[in-house]
């Protein structure tokens, strides 16, 4: 059985480490919007150059282009025994535009962190912008401080990690998590998608093994 998975958690939860995690055990992709967002940039492509042209803006990113992206990634040869998604959907619109394409969700993962966890997480976060690749000071450090592991170049601190700004942020996840989920509850029964809520705090095995089971339960 295909196996897709729509990944939820606030920002600084720990998506992005447990979610590639958890798609390196199963054996499948995860999808990061963000990254088809840099990538499509990175490349040039013609849905590249209108998001760069946004962005230079100072424009938001329409749904429709996120959805061009991630329609397209997910017509890959990869994806056909199942994927994570990462970042989309962030809405219940959104959710519906999912739906409406066709993608059948199975099971959705909720990483569930304490708002102020979650505010000293980011205040430690470090950022290596080119890649998206993020650090913890202390919980997941480079090798050499403030150095990204790969490239040796110089991480940065991301403006939005200050933390009034990520309690407004988690305010405006907060409001949309409800809608979300309560979209996928009322699917029609054949495409209505498992539910599981996963503690995201403590050793990163726990929180992983707490994901594993959740997408294979033991009898």
């Amino acid at each position: 059985m295909t196996t897709k998975i729509v990944l939820l958690g606030a920002p600084g939860a720990g998506k992005g480490t447990q979610g590639e995690l958890l798609c390196k055990k199963l054996g499948i992709p995860k999808i990061s919007t963000g990254d088809l967002l840099r990538e499509a940039v990175a490349n040039r492509t013609e849905i590249g150059l209108k998001v760069e042209s946004l962005m230079g803006t100072g424009q938001l990113i329409a749904d429709e282009i996120v959805m061009e992206l991630l329609s397209q990634r997910l017509d890959q040869a990869d994806c056909a025994q199942g994927y994570v998604l990462d970042g989309f959907p962030r809405t219940a619109e959104q959710c519906q535009m999912l739906f409406d394409a066709g993608v059948v969700v199975t099971l959705v993962l909720e990483l569930h962190v304490a708002d102020e966890v979650i505010v000293d997480r980011m205040s430690g976060r470090r950022v290596h912008k080119p890649s998206g690749r993020t650090y913890h000071v202390t919980l997941n450090p480079p090798l050499t401080p403030d150095v990204d592991d790969i490239t040796g170049e110089p991480l940065t601190s991301r403006a939005d990690d200050a933390p009034e700004i990520v309690l407004k942020r988690l305010a405006i996840y907060h409001e949309q998590i409800n809608p979300i989920l309560n979209f996928y509850r009322n699917l029609p029964y054949r495409h209505c998608p498992k539910i599981r809520r996963i503690v995201g705090e403590g050793p990163l095995e726990d929180v992983q093994a707490g994901l594993f089971g959740a997408v294979h339960p033991k009898a």
